[in-house]
């Protein structure tokens, strides 16, 4: 029996996959990244960033679409927002810059859905917590991680130097040294949502 919100999950076969332009990253390293963190903060303050969880299924068990660069880093799509940024504008910005053809004429109509989870970072460090320690008052990262309903079919083109994967959620669930804790935790936290799997 359905209750909760609904979430309509197509299969992977209905949507198609190109390439587009390499897109570098940033860091080439953890230690680099909570460097690059640390001098933002010191500039702009707490980091905000916003992540999209799309669903797609076969043999009707759902996947999460996920990047992956080099082999073994994997990571929700999305990325920081701009200071002042509304945060469902800038996930589609960031959907459309890694998920969308850049010369297309006609951008793709991101639907996002409820903010599903929400992390938080309290120091310049790799751990994150679903909640905010009591004794930090000053956290350096806050992250949001939204549901994004899919249209039945679309087209999604990649940078190069990365690899769309459909992760199943019993590959996710509660592997914490695979994932890390925050993709880790996707099952349960898509527990309470009726996932409506679509055959064609």
């Amino acid at each position: 029996m359905l209750s909760g919100p609904v979430v309509n999950v197509y299969a992977l076969s209905n949507y198609s996959f190109g390439s587009k332009e390499v897109k570098m990253e940033k860091d080439t390293s953890v230690v680099d990244r909570l460097a690059r963190m640390k001098q933002n903060y010191m500039k702009e303050g707490m980091r905000k960033c916003v992540e999209g969880i799309l669903l797609v299924q076969e043999h009707n068990h759902p996947h999460v679409l996920m990047l992956q660069i080099g082999n073994t880093f994997c990571k929700l799509p999305g990325g920081r927002l701009k200071p002042g940024e509304d945060e469902i504008e800038g996930l589609k910005r960031k959907l459309t810059s890694k998920l969308a053809l850049t010369s297309a004429s006609v951008q793709p109509d991101w639907q996002i859905g409820e903010c599903v989870a929400v992390w938080w970072r309290p120091n310049f460090e790799t751990l994150m917590y679903p909640y905010c320690p009591p004794h930090i008052t000053k956290p350096k990262e806050c992250k949001k991680m939204f549901i994004v309903h899919l249209a039945e079919q679309q087209h999604f083109a990649v940078p190069k130097n990365y690899k769309l994967l459909a992760v199943p959620l019993f590959e996710l669930y509660d592997n914490v040294q695979r994932y890390g804790a925050v993709i880790s935790s996707i099952p349960q936290q898509l527990s309470r949502f009726s996932l409506n799997t679509i055959n064609n």
